[in-house]
């Protein structure tokens, strides 16, 4: 019998939660295969079997364990089952359609010439009713779906397997604006335990709130000459590099420019001392299944737009299938956060502590700007930099702020950080 124990998976960590298992009490599984997802309280993790055998649970779904306690055990000495014989196929059943067989007279030929009739029996194909696409419902109820235009998703089935019924799609109709299968007048409530992950993000933005003198500069954007070189260059971009050409990418770059220029905005305080980093490890805050993880792009700094892009879609794949490994949520030196996605027009994000500031971007609106004493209207977006002001002063933040705007709104900067004309002149 082998032991299998929850293994340690940070220095931090002393528990972790048993999220779900993968294989049920009784299967035999083979080594290396996925028993189990744990979830600690920085991220979720799978445990395999360290040998081939018939497993046994030692814990259930739910279930706060130690690092080091028994997660369940393996007969090892157990033979491994033989594999169950395929059963034969079952005869077709006979439809109602099928079973409505008209008689029918077909002609033959002897083998004298002379032609008779004979009586055979042929299945009548009955093409059944068109139906509204994907929808599971009665005739009536799908003819009335289509007739009211009503959409199905805000139609509560009660029919058996989930089918819609016809009173169903009345009930819709007559309670409009109503969440399906909610109540009327219902004052239900639920109850349910914090998982590790959302304690230790309740923990750390208490701690960010309450031990950081924390301010948040605002200013705005005009996206055109992004947009414009997205437009012009996509399929160009994702034909020769296999990936598409996001805003991360144009952000990321602006960020690492400006906190090269103004490293302050890129440390941070280790008891009464500063670090400053020559280097540009940025977090991106992703939105995850279990809550908000923030993985770090290594040497921002040093990647160009499409190892930048490559890079945000494989961190913030893992992170909706809940695979990010603790080494990729460590560190981080600088956080870009997109509350823009969600449709937030303003914000003042919250710092990622131990780091010094967090850049908000928020989503591209069209509003009336004046440019040479003109008014036109042109995509802005709002930008908030929230920062600690024991290590970043006014006049950086804002100056930080100001280069980012200044690269966004001139990409070709981006490409070595100075305009070319002056780079050529020396200025």
């Amino acid at each position: 019998m082998v032991d299998i124990k929850v293994p340690a998976v940070g220095e931090s960590i002393s528990e972790v939660t048993l999220l779900k298992w993968t294989k049920n009490e009784g299967d035999y599984v083979e080594r290396d295969e996925v028993l189990a997802e744990l979830e600690s309280e920085k991220a979720t993790f799978e445990v395999n079997a360290e040998k081939a055998g018939i497993l046994k649970y030692s814990a259930k779904e739910g279930d706060t364990l130690k690092i080091g306690d028994i997660l369940a055990s393996i007969d090892d000495a157990a033979a491994k089952p033989e594999p169950a014989a395929k059963p034969e196929p079952a005869a077709k059943p006979i439809t109602a359609q099928q079973e409505a067989k008209p008689v029918v007279a077909e002609k033959a030929t002897s083998s004298n010439g002379a032609t008779a009739e004979k009586v055979v029996d042929k299945p009548v194909v009955i093409e059944p009713r068109a139906a509204h696409a994907d929808i599971k419902a009665t005739p009536v109820a799908n003819a009335i779906i289509a007739d009211k235009k009503v959409d199905p998703k805000t139609v509560t089935p009660s029919g058996f397997q989930g089918k819609i019924l016809k009173h169903d799609v009345l009930d819709a109709l007559n309670n409009p604006g109503r969440t399906p299968g909610k109540e009327l007048f219902a004052r239900s409530e639920k109850r349910e335990k914090m998982s590790n992950l959302r304690k230790t993000i309740s923990r750390r933005l208490v701690e960010a709130k309450n031990t950081t003198a924390m301010l948040t500069t605002f200013n705005e954007v005009d996206m055109g000459k992004i947009m414009e070189i997205r437009g012009k260059y996509k399929d160009k971009f994702k034909e020769s590099h296999g990936v598409g050409l996001g805003f991360m990418s144009f952000f990321t770059k602006a960020c690492c420019f400006a906190l090269q220029e103004w490293p302050s905005v890129n440390a941070y305080i280790d008891g009464d001392e500063i670090i400053y980093h020559d280097f540009c490890d940025i977090s991106i805050a992703v939105s995850a299944p279990k809550g908000l993880v923030v993985p770090v792009i290594r040497n921002a700094e040093s990647l160009d737009m499409a190892d930048i892009e490559k890079k945000v879609i494989e961190l913030a794949t893992k992170a909706k299938e809940s695979k990010l490994t603790i080494e990729e949520m460590q560190g981080g030196t600088f956080t870009i956060t997109n509350g823009g996605v969600f449709g937030s027009l303003m914000s003042t994000p919250i710092i990622n502590i131990p780091q010094s500031a967090i850049l908000g971007m928020h989503k591209i609106q069209e509003r009336p700007v004046a440019i040479s004493g003109q008014v036109v209207i042109r995509p802005m977006m709002y930008l908030a930099l929230s920062y600690d002001h024991r290590i970043v002063d006014g006049r950086e933040s804002v100056s930080f702020l100001v280069r980012v705007k200044e690269l966004l709104e001139n990409p070709e900067l981006l490409l070595f950080g100075k305009d070319p004309v002056k780079a050529l002149l020396e200025l």
